[in-house]
């Protein structure tokens, strides 16, 4: 008889939960060493659980779950995981996501969002489940082995900079992200980004790399970059590209990434992965001249806690 347990994530999961994160999602780069750091580093008010599925004293996957916070929309959650492939369709992604709506609804939440892999099975897993499907993004992935195109021109008076460069002050790039941020495609505007929660969450997460995230400095002021997060070894995710509002329309994230993408070859880096509302032309576009091919896609799902 199969014995099927749910409780709260253990350090030692790490391993485990990292596999089946990324089983069959080459795409999705993150390490257990940073979901170690998550479980223990996000923001109180985020009230975030990482819940683990064991099926016979093995984990067989995990869920995260927390608000949805940097926003002045209130009651909104989101609830992401996965099962090791060998553990599907024995009830443990039912159980967990139970779980994870009880958590969330005891603090407050309304709707849950969470992303699901575009492919059938997924799909109509979260439609019986009571989601309703929305929006969609796309991955890209790129083999850095392959040549860049020719580097586009730095406009006068722009440098190209690493992020480590702010390390003893990086207000001037969480100036960046509260305001690229607030017209990011999705169905909550988030306009009430916090420093605290940038400075303690983004920016001190174990897997963000300092040295790739490439800043954009216009007389001396920043104005976009893109952030990077990466494995250690040789995968790269593009966390986040942005530019001040004010500053769009002079090629300035694309420079940024793609003198991020340079520097990861150089750094030995070989495999590189994006991903893009697909109601985002402009990034899209950014992304297919620097090479990136999509790989996967994945649907945004809702749903009504309460009603």
């Amino acid at each position: 008889m199969t014995t099927l347990t749910i409780r709260d994530f253990r350090p030692e999961d790490a391993a485990a939960v990292a596999a089946a994160h990324s089983a069959g999602r080459e795409h999705l780069v993150l390490t257990p060493e940073t979901f170690v750091w998550m479980d223990a580093n996000f923001p109180a008010e985020q009230h975030h659980r990482t819940l683990v599925a064991e099926v016979d004293g093995q984990v067989a996957g995990a869920l995260r779950c927390g608000l949805v916070t940097g926003t002045s929309t209130k009651g909104v959650g989101y609830a992401n995981g996965s099962i090791l492939p060998a553990h599907r369709r024995r009830g443990a992604f039912t159980a967990l996501l139970g779980a994870a709506e009880a958590h969330l609804a005891e603090h407050g939440v309304v709707e849950v969002h969470s992303w699901v892999d575009d492919e059938p099975a997924a799909l109509e897993f979260a439609a019986n489940r009571g989601f309703t499907a929305g929006r969609t993004a796309h991955f890209g992935g790129r083999d850095l082995a392959l040549p860049l195109p020719a580097a586009p021109a730095v406009p006068a008076g722009v440098e190209l900079r690493p992020a480590s460069e702010w390390a003893d002050d990086p207000y001037p790039i969480f100036v960046v992200e509260a305001d690229a941020i607030r017209d990011e495609p999705g169905e909550v505007v988030m306009d009430a980004a916090d420093y605290e929660e940038f400075l303690n969450g983004d920016w001190a997460r174990p897997d963000f790399d300092r040295e790739l995230t490439v800043v954009a400095v216009l007389d001396g002021e920043p104005v976009a970059f893109s952030a990077v997060q990466t494995d250690g070894a040789d995968r790269y995710w593009s966390a986040f590209t942005a530019c001040r509002r004010d500053f769009r329309g002079r090629g300035l994230s694309k420079l940024a990434k793609y003198e991020s993408l340079r520097r990861a070859r150089e750094a030995g880096y070989r495999r590189a992965y994006t991903s893009n509302d697909a109601t985002n032309a402009p990034m899209l576009a950014i992304n297919e001249w620097l090479g990136y091919e999509r790989c996967a896609s994945e649907r945004k799902f809702t749903k009504q806690l309460g009603g």
